[in-house]
């Protein structure tokens, strides 16, 4: 035991001195470990930091209280909650009646003696340096005990009086308001002024006003209704404390009221899962991950890391090699003096040891440092402050761990390839012959076979995408292992090359202990690159092939759903300001109710919809409602289905589908949208003129040639109606339609008539919004000023402009094939050292005979380029499998639906599924053919053309 710790101490000394010495190739392996242990200690620190406890979630949910009541809104009927107070259900199933939709009283709720904080939100346009912006306006009062912790407060004070108001700093950033100045709301022309800054830690990017209790949303919705607008909705929920606090028996109590309660003691000390009468009903049972999940996730975990260690190792493995082929004579003198081949190792393993070390040490101090230095910009990223700094020294240590293990295993090659040189031939620097393995390449053929079949297995027969991932993964290994091999079948090439080249490829080949290792972290590196890009370049092409435009090419539709379109006309000004506008259409819908109403109604008393009325014999039989509710194509069998749905035509996609427009796709216009929408037909816009509905879908025209309107008033009837399968009560308007014929695409317009037609209908109309043709297709700075100018009204603005097909994937493939080239020059680079001190005799030999200086640059330059060009065209090999596995299941997926829709009779389209396997040759070509060119040239540039000339060793 003495003896081995004190030659493991002496290695570690003798590797600690030989690291310091060679500090440029120390600080490559150092940083290859170092940086994932950086990545991954900093992510971990971060990830736990953003982990709140019980208590500091308490205290910015409910501050100081014990508990916070709010409406579950069902009524008042009875409910389960969790006790979380995040999710909750009424006890009754309503499966056949009406769903229980109302308020009820929370204070009712509350126990006596209790002392109670209202705490109040809405939302308003405010108005702002800008124009408008639309935030939430909360009525807590912040100063009271009870709320300290849910605000915090960074400049200024709190509100104290009702003229007073306080603003989240992102709501000032956003406003451009400071603190003293004044702000009202649209409608509302009572000033407030902002005395505080603030923010809320779990939501740092809310647009939010505090106020006093009562000091606005009251009068703010009582101008809103005097403006002839609905009022807008109103939340309350109430910060209770109470002695004793409140006990999981007593939130149940309190839940038989309808009321929800989120409870400080509950929250610190859960009940058992068999306590949650929640967790018996269907659907809200306690999520558990099965030990299948957990053993696929540790599966999956172990995967990616055991791969990344690979990368690193083949990485740093050919440096911990070119160590120790520069320590030889060190190494063969430590033989002479009586050492054994177990030293020889030990050193060489100690150097891995000490740069794990020292990487793990580097890298989980760099991770600290620099997730406290950077927390405030992780938090703002992230949109929510830190709880405690978390430091976990188990996790940090199972991670420093890793790096030390990595360390190890990639000094584990060169230390027995060390150790395997005679005393003679390290003290006379000869290399001898080496004889690469022939097992490990049949080993290597064997996990190829065997990973090929998996990921075939996985694609072909279960569909399973882990099977393809392990497969994959283990035919990866297999070919990583069979890369001595495979880099011997390339010197057979070298007979057709030049000088340069031919050396260069006769050394890679004579010397694949040190090539095989670099070709395979190259080959590691493009085989994941290759494996994405083709799987994206796949799922570009099929998303290319089933693109549908929702507007013909450069049209623009803006659209203002709030406030009766209030916004319509300034929304409509901005696009024609900004756009290259070639035709403009101007666009309303029709309102049923006070002017402000939604389009769907609901809003407050005075507000209805309308519905366009399909006649019962354009219905559906499929979709048709039907008395007292239920499925109705449950009665047809699936060879009726699918007739139904090839063969009628009201059952048949209508070529009027697409973007949502408005209700029924009923719009209120003239002839220019006809014309932006490309539809060149003078009878239909006769026609228009004349009065009538254009109609687009067949469905809405009735067998006389009519379009009939319905205006729903009573929005409550309706809805019992429609629960019903009754039609809704109210007032229809019969108007003569014109349909259009053919199959005329219109992107979601259904039907059309102008502003004069509506009005002798006696419908009103509420401006809706526009769209707009372009004379070319705007550019980024129009499309920025376009949205700068519509952020200003504060409102909700539904803007599309159809640009075509826009692929999401280019980015991405760009930067996976600059990191492949990345690791491609660096393994290359490393492997080019090492053949540099290998081949330093060969290159005195050159020399001597009289080679040009170039020789030695052009050598090196194909030396480094070899390599690149083996690594990339095994690694683009490699990578096709698991691309080409992935999208094999996704289409046996796909197909499995299709045959499913076709059997239940749902498809009529009897062409199967296409899901394309397309190759990314532009990646390929940049790996093929730029990658190792620029590795031999930039390895070329850096290398020096003379040397000393010195005599050449015999060997």
């Amino acid at each position: 035991m003495k003896t081995w710790f004190h030659s493991w101490r002496a290695a570690i000394r003798i590797a600690r001195r030989d690291a310091w010495r060679s500090k440029g190739r120390s600080a490559l392996v150092l940083a290859m470990i170092a940086l994932p242990i950086l990545g991954v200690s900093a992510l971990d620190l971060t990830y736990r930091s953003s982990q709140l406890s019980p208590a500091e979630k308490l205290e910015r949910t409910i501050g100081a209280a014990d508990a916070r009541f709010s409406d579950a809104q069902v009524n008042g009927v009875p409910i389960f909650q969790d006790p979380a107070g995040e999710m909750h259900t009424t006890v009754k199933d309503y499966e056949d009646e009406p769903w229980p939709s109302g308020s009820t009283d929370v204070t009712k709720a509350i126990p006596a003696g209790s002392t109670v904080l209202t705490d109040g939100s809405g939302s308003a346009k405010l108005t702002t340096a800008h124009g408008l912006l639309g935030a939430e306006v909360r009525e807590l009062k912040a100063s009271d005990p009870i709320a300290r912790g849910i605000m915090t407060l960074l400049e200024g004070r709190f509100p104290e009086k009702n003229d007073e108001v306080m603003a989240t700093s992102h709501f000032l950033e956003s406003s451009g308001l400071s603190i003293g100045a004044t702000l009202s709301a649209r409608n509302f022309d009572r000033p407030y002024r902002i005395v505080g800054s603030y923010e809320l830690p779990d939501s740092l990017t809310t647009d939010q006003v505090n106020a006093l209790p009562g000091a606005f949303l009251a009068p703010y919705a009582k101008a809103i209704e005097k403006a002839g607008l609905p009022a807008p909705d109103l939340s309350a929920s109430y910060l209770v404390r109470k002695s004793g606090g409140f006990t999981w028996n007593t939130v149940k109590e309190i839940n038989t009221r309808g009321v929800a309660v989120v409870s400080r003691a509950v929250l610190l000390d859960p009940p058992a899962e068999s306590e949650v009468p929640l967790n018996q009903k269907e659907g809200f049972r306690g999520y558990e991950t099965s030990s299948e999940a957990s053993a696929a996730d540790l599966a999956s975990l172990a995967t990616v890391v055991g791969l990344a260690m690979l990368e690193i190792c083949l990485l740093a493995g050919p440096a911990f090699a070119v160590g120790a082929r520069r320590s030889r004579r060190q190494l063969g003198l430590v033989g002479a003096n009586g050492g054994a081949r177990s030293h020889i190792r030990a050193i060489v393993l100690s150097g891995g040891l000490v740069i794990g070390v020292a990487a793990a040490v580097t890298g989980i101090v760099l991770a600290l440092v620099l997730t406290l230095v950077l927390e405030p910009v992780l938090e703002d990223a992230m949109g929510q402050r830190f709880g405690a700094f978390d430091i976990r020294p188990l996790e940090l240590l199972g991670i420093a761990l890793l790096a030390v293990l990595t360390g190890l295993l990639a000094a584990v090659v060169p230390a027995f390839t060390a150790s395997r040189q005679t005393v003679l031939a390290s003290l006379t620097g000869r290399r001898g012959v080496r004889r690469s393995s022939r097992v490990l390449p049949v080993i290597g053929l064997v996990a190829l076979l065997i990973g090929g079949a998996v990921a075939l297995f996985g694609s072909m027969v279960s569909q399973q995408v882990v099977l393809v991932a392990a497969g994959s993964a283990l035919a990866e290994l297999g070919v990583v292992a069979m890369t001595p091999a495979l880099v011997g079948l390339f010197g057979r090439t070298g007979r057709w090359l030049p000088l340069s080249p031919r050396l260069a490829l006769r050394d890679a080949v004579r010397n694949r202990g040190r090539t095989a290792p670099a070709v395979a972290a190259v080959l590691a590196a493009v085989a994941g690159t290759v494996a994405v890009s083709t799987y994206m370049a796949s799922r570009e092409a099929q998303n290319r092939a089933g693109y549908e435009a929702t507007l013909p090419y450069g049209v623009a539709a803006a659209f203002v759903q709030e406030e009766g379109g209030r916004d319509a006309p300034a929304v409509r000004d901005a696009v024609q300001r900004n756009f290259p506008v070639d035709v403009r259409a101007d666009v309303a819908r029709i309102s049923v109710g006070k002017p402000g109403c939604a389009p769907w109604g609901g809003e407050g008393a005075g507000c209805g919809r309308y519905e366009v009325v399909v006649p019962p014999a354009n219905e559906c039989p499929l979709y048709a409602s039907v008395p007292g509710g239920g499925d109705p194509a449950e009665k047809y069998t699936p060879e009726q289905r699918r007739k139904l749905v090839t063969e009628d035509w009201r059952c048949k996609e209508s070529a009027s589908s697409g973007m949502y427009v408005s209700d029924g796709g009923l719009l209120i216009g003239d002839a220019s949208l006809l014309k932006v929408l490309g539809v060149d037909d003078p009878a239909t816009e006769k026609a228009l003129a004349d009065g009538r509905i254009v109609a687009f879908n067949r469905t809405l025209v009735d067998g006389k040639g009519t379009i009939g309107i319905k205006q729903i008033t009573d929005i409550a009837a309706a809805d019992k109606a429609s629960q019903e399968g009754r039609p809704a009560p109210g007032k229809v308007s019969t108007l003569p339609a014109y349909l259009v014929p053919g199959e005329k695409k219109s992107y979601g317009l259904q039907a059309l008539m102008t502003p004069a037609t509506a009005k002798a209908a006696g419908l009103s109309t509420a401006p809706l919004g526009l769209y707009v043709s372009t004379e070319r297709l705007p550019d980024s700075e129009q499309r920025q000023k376009l949205d700068s100018d519509l952020a200003k009204l504060g409102g909700n603005v539904e803007l599309h402009l159809e640009e075509g097909f826009v692929n999401e994937y280019g980015i991405v493939l760009l930067a996976l094939a600059v990191f492949a080239g990345l690791v491609t020059i660096g393994a290359a680079g490393i492997a080019t050292g090492l053949a540099q001190a290998d081949a330093e005799a060969d290159l005195k030999t050159l020399a001597a005979v009289g080679a040009p200086p170039r020789v030695r640059r052009t050598l090196s330059g194909f030396q480094c380029g070899v390599v690149a060009a083996m690594g990339v065209i095994l690694g683009s090999a490699a990578g096709l499998l698991p691309a080409v596995g992935l999208r094999l299941t996704e289409e046996r997926d796909e197909l499995r639906y299709y045959e499913q829709n076709l059997a239940e009779g749902w498809s009529g389209d009897l062409t199967p599924p296409d899901v394309p396997i397309v190759i990314p040759w532009e990646t390929l070509a940049g790996l093929l053919v730029a990658v190792p060119l620029g590795a031999a040239l930039l390895a070329a540039l850096v290398t020096r053309s003379r040397g000393a000339l010195a005599r050449r060793a015999a060997t």
